[in-house]
């Protein structure tokens, strides 16, 4: 009975390690990610898409949302140390939440359907709560906080907008018009390099 049990505490422990270990090496290639920014031409220039939310996902799907929300937040509080805040935390605390939002939901409907259609409905969910969610925050949360943190109006930031899409003449405008569809664009990114490598590298994550 004794030898049992210090087998399935070493294989737990082992499991432990291994656990961490992965969560590690995916927030920092999350870090890593967030560096490289692509500008849209339909956006403002604040808006930049990143892939930094392939790794977090890529973790939902191989140990589950938990792991998923401790990747996005070790990444979120590494890019803070690194690189500071000019919101008080505001505007990461809600970068947190947006990148919860696709990742979870992802993790949840796979973790209940491991199969194809189950990555691909769940990548589908997050996009869209992710979307959703990333409008109510910025129209409510970010975009006011930035205007404070840069001592302008919220119409200088509409205007910006405005100076790449005529479209865009007021807060809601700029929600609409560039908010929604680089949330949008980058949820179907993340999902599509997910789905394209996650059968690929998933083995090394459960090597013993």
């Amino acid at each position: 009975m004794s030898t049992e049990t210090n087998v399935v505490s070493r294989t737990q422990s082992r499991s432990k390690i291994r656990t961490i270990a992965q969560i590690s090496m995916l927030s920092a290639i999350a870090v890593i990610l967030m560096l490289f920014e692509i500008p849209l031409p339909f956006a403002p220039a604040f808006y930049e898409i990143d892939f930094s939310e392939v790794p977090v996902l890529v973790g939902c799907f191989v140990m589950g949302p938990l792991a998923g929300v401790v990747i996005e937040f070790v990444k979120i509080l590494l890019n803070f140390v690194i690189n500071g805040t000019i919101t008080a935390g505001v505007g990461e605390i809600a970068n947190f939440l947006i990148g919860c939002s696709l990742c979870v939901p992802a993790g949840l409907i796979y973790r209940k359907n491991r199969t194809r259609k189950g990555a691909i409905t769940g990548m589908a969910v997050g996009t869209i709560c992710m979307t959703a969610l990333g409008c109510v925050l910025n129209a409510y949360v970010l975009l006011p906080v930035y205007a404070a943190a840069f001592g302008m109006p919220i119409d200088s930031l509409v205007q910006m907008g405005t100076a790449v899409n005529a479209n865009i003449t007021s807060l809601s405008t700029l929600v609409l018009f560039a908010v929604a569809p680089f949330n949008l664009l980058k949820g179907v990114l993340v999902s599509l390099v997910v789905f394209l490598i996650y059968k690929k590298i998933s083995p090394v994550f459960r090597m013993r």
